[in-house]
């Protein structure tokens, strides 16, 4: 029996925001139509969002194109900086995805654009603990269609999805996967089949969610 735990990325795996800020407000003064300063708070409440609904929320009164062009721009310097500087992980992260691949076949789903987690990836040397990874900037997919697609496409028997948002635990309830809320993370959840305070905590929550199930 195959058994997966698919993550999703901020807020989940690592922090991203403090360079997210700085990435931001070097692209929005390149253009002078737009009235916007990112602080920290604007880019947390935009985790977990797509690139086309970051679009709209930042910069509503623009045309979908204007928006796109702004936003685009923006994800090809966040992965060109994360690519070689990476951001912040949680503490105790690698220790326990080392502890989970016992068990575990590991995985990420992200709403994020493409060769964002390949960034992750490669900046903190990580590749080798994952299986397979999606993006919704290269599928096109919603992040529920995806974690259906990773399962689908890797033959997986059972699979939980760990995530922040309550985005995420919709999207788990998209593909029928039980879901755990990264506390920690930037956002909320509404019925989470677990919940985790620290990354460290996952493989004893994963243990419990099994023995109930």
């Amino acid at each position: 029996m195959k058994e997966a735990v698919i993550f999703d990325l901020d807020g989940t795996l690592w922090d991203p925001t403090g360079c997210a800020c700085i990435l931001w407000n070097r692209v929005l003064a390149k253009h002078s139509d737009v009235k916007i300063l990112m602080t920290q708070e604007k880019v947390s409440g935009l985790m977990g969002k797509t690139m086309e609904e970051i679009g709209e929320t930042l910069f509503p009164e623009l045309s979908e194109t204007q928006r796109m062009a702004i936003v685009d721009e923006y994800g090809d310097e966040e992965v060109k900086y994360l690519y070689e500087n990476g951001a912040v992980l949680y503490d105790g992260l690698e220790e326990t995805l080392k502890e989970l691949r016992c068990r575990y076949e590991l995985f990420i789903v992200s709403n994020s654009q493409d060769g964002y987690i390949p960034a992750f990836l490669h900046s903190h040397k990580l590749e080798d603990y994952f299986k397979d990874i999606e993006m919704s900037g290269r599928t096109g997919l919603s992040k529920g269609s995806n974690i259906k697609l990773i399962i689908e496409r890797n033959g997986i028997d059972s699979a939980v999805y760990v995530g922040d948002t309550e985005w995420d635990e919709k999207a788990a309830g998209d593909a029928e996967i039980p879901f755990i809320w990264a506390k920690y993370g930037f956002g909320k959840a509404l019925a989470p089949d677990g919940i985790i305070e620290s990354v460290k905590q996952l493989p004893q929550i994963l243990s419990a969610l099994e023995k109930r199930h």
